[in-house]
């Protein structure tokens, strides 16, 4: 069981929320990153080392599991907004 973490929105007794992941023994043998759509994914300690194409809304970005991560959610590491950059006009 993972250490309780400051969040406790999902009862103890339940368990981490994780999606069986099909071609994650594919993923293993090959290095090739997972496709997945699945942002409220709990990360688990067998997920380290892998990569993942994490959905952000428009695009799949790539994310590496460390060590650091488990027990976080996938969607923590794919932002979904971009950072607002003010533009300059070329008229002064």
């Amino acid at each position: 069981m993972l250490p309780t973490l400051a969040v406790a929105s999902r009862s103890a007794w339940k368990g981490p929320f994780f999606v069986a992941l099909p071609n994650l023994a594919a993923a293993l043998r090959d290095n090739t990153p997972i496709r997945t759509n699945a942002r409220s994914c709990t990360i688990l300690p067998n997920y380290v080392g892998l990569r993942f194409l994490i959905h952000n809304g428009k695009q799949h970005l790539p994310i590496s599991i460390t060590e650091e991560m488990v027990g976080h959610k996938l969607g923590e590491f794919a932002p979904t907004r971009k950072r607002f950059q003010y533009k300059f006009s070329k008229n002064k």
